[in-house]
């Protein structure tokens, strides 16, 4: 009867033991599958492009300072005449010029310690004509040139040229597109180098886009507009999570 008994319990253990590993290996399967399942692999991709310019805008201002403000005016509206006959000889459309309203700075005296005091001494006039232009090449030559209306006795203040690319929106659309192309390429890479393969895109994120003069490697996080230049390199990132299977 003992041994009955025995051989019952024995039974009934190994029919346990060997019902525990089966579970245990069906689990690791499940878990297994599940967690390759969940594998993902995230890469940056990147696209750059050279564009030019298609937008200038400049300036040019003049000032007179007088103590009698009637005097003062009298200098500037002489001078300002003379600045646009200039840029239209030099081949500026007058449409393309605006001038802006006479800024008035009324100048007084100061006493010994550099205090202002109440009383007047004169006053100084300012006015600017802005040019703006698709003539990116030519409106550069003329900010350039326009030191030579000094040797006319007008004491002009030349800002430096700012150029702008106008179709960034479309471009950009196009460039996240080729970004997004390289992310592709280089998950691909990566995972054959371990035998795996990427599958659909799990996230996707949009990195700022830096606008930089040519070749330049300036990079900033809040993104990069280069004004300063008429050639420049534009460069769009973004961050992509792949599932690999």
């Amino acid at each position: 009867m003992n041994g009955e008994r025995t051989w019952t319990y024995y039974n009934s253990g190994t029919a346990l033991a060997i019902g525990i590993v089966l579970a245990s290996l069906i689990f690791g399967w499940f878990y297994s599958s599940a967690k390759k399942g969940d594998d993902a692999i995230t890469v940056t991709g990147s696209a750059k492009k050279r564009i030019t310019s298609d937008l200038v805008i400049w300036s040019a201002g003049v000032s007179s300072q007088a103590a009698q403000l009637s005097d003062a005016y009298k200098q500037l509206s002489d001078n300002i005449p003379r600045i646009k006959q200039y840029l239209i000889e030099k081949g500026v459309p007058d449409s393309q010029m605006t001038i802006s309203s006479i800024t008035t700075t009324t100048l007084k005296r100061r006493d010994g310690d550099g205090n202002e005091t109440a009383e007047i001494t004169g006053y100084s006039l300012t006015q600017s004509i802005e040019v703006r232009s698709n003539d990116v090449q030519k409106i550069s030559q003329v900010a350039r040139e326009a030191t030579e209306l000094i040797n006319q006795g007008i004491l002009v203040e030349s800002k430096a040229p700012q150029f702008y690319y106008t179709a960034i929106g479309d471009l950009k659309i196009e460039m996240l597109g080729e970004a997004a192309k390289d992310a592709k390429e280089r998950a691909s890479r990566i995972a054959s180098s371990t035998g795996n393969s990427i599958g659909s895109v799990r996230s996707a994120k949009m990195g700022v886009l830096q606008i930089t003069a040519a070749d330049s490697t300036d990079v900033s996080d809040y993104g990069v507009y280069d004004t300063t230049t008429i050639e420049k390199d534009m460069t769009a990132v973004v961050n992509v999570s792949f599932a690999v299977s």
